[in-house]
């Protein structure tokens, strides 16, 4: 009968674990002596026991303080550069996948590439364009009322310089009114959705009193 296969474990006992210990590292010398022997390589095997015991073997041609200079001296291990070209082909692969998630996701706000989804990520997606086309939208009503109100106040401000009477210009916010109703329109949003932020009127009067009213 052929010898049972040993679990690959710590072995619990103490002597049992010390009599394997022994043979084994003998057994491992006796293979590096072999392996230096038979193909003239040079082999140097340490070993530190449980108890922090250093047990060492060099081959015959050679001796571990030349072995251990050797290596130091030795450039970096091809399984170093392995690990690393590995590492870096990884990161590569990860980098690579993110731009094509991200080509996907830009694709599919751009209504691209939208085989394979499902009623629930179509809806979702739905929403998301919702939510940023009315985001879009709040700004660039506040953009241009900024500029409007910005016009009227550099229209008080000659009137004031103006010599007598009073000039008022009266802006009813008309053509920013058919913008926003353009823009809400061609985006497929409802006339009601675009017209839910009142726009106010704004007058500006150069008389004495040099006032600004906002007209609801």
């Amino acid at each position: 009968m052929g010898r049972g296969k040993i679990e690959m474990k710590k072995i619990e006992n103490i002597s049992s674990r010390r009599v394997t210990f022994s043979k084994r590292r003998s057994g491992l010398f006796k293979k590096a002596e072999e392996l230096s022997i038979l193909c003239d390589v040079e082999i140097g095997v340490i070993v530190f026991s449980n108890t922090d015991k250093l047990y060492k073997f060099a081959s015959s041609n050679s001796s571990m303080e030349k072995i251990m200079d050797r290596y130091r001296g030795f450039p970096a291990s091809s399984d170093h550069t392995s690990v690393q070209n590995v590492a870096q082909s990884l990161e590569v692969n990860a980098l690579k996948d993110e731009v094509a998630r991200l080509r996907q996701v830009t694709g599919r706000m751009m209504g691209k590439e939208l085989d394979g989804l499902g009623f629930k990520e179509l809806q979702q997606l739905e929403h998301q364009l919702t939510e940023g086309i009315l985001s879009i939208k709040n700004k660039k009503e506040q953009v241009l009322l900024e500029l409007l109100q910005k016009s009227n106040m550099q229209i008080e401000e000659l009137g004031k310089k103006s010599s007598g009477g009073s000039s008022t210009v009266i802006c009813d916010y008309k053509s920013v009114r058919e913008e926003i109703s353009d823009t809400s329109l061609s985006l497929g949003l409802s006339v009601a959705t675009s017209q839910q932020k009142k726009i106010p009127k704004i007058e500006c009067t150069s008389n004495d009193s040099g006032k600004l009213m906002i007209l609801d």
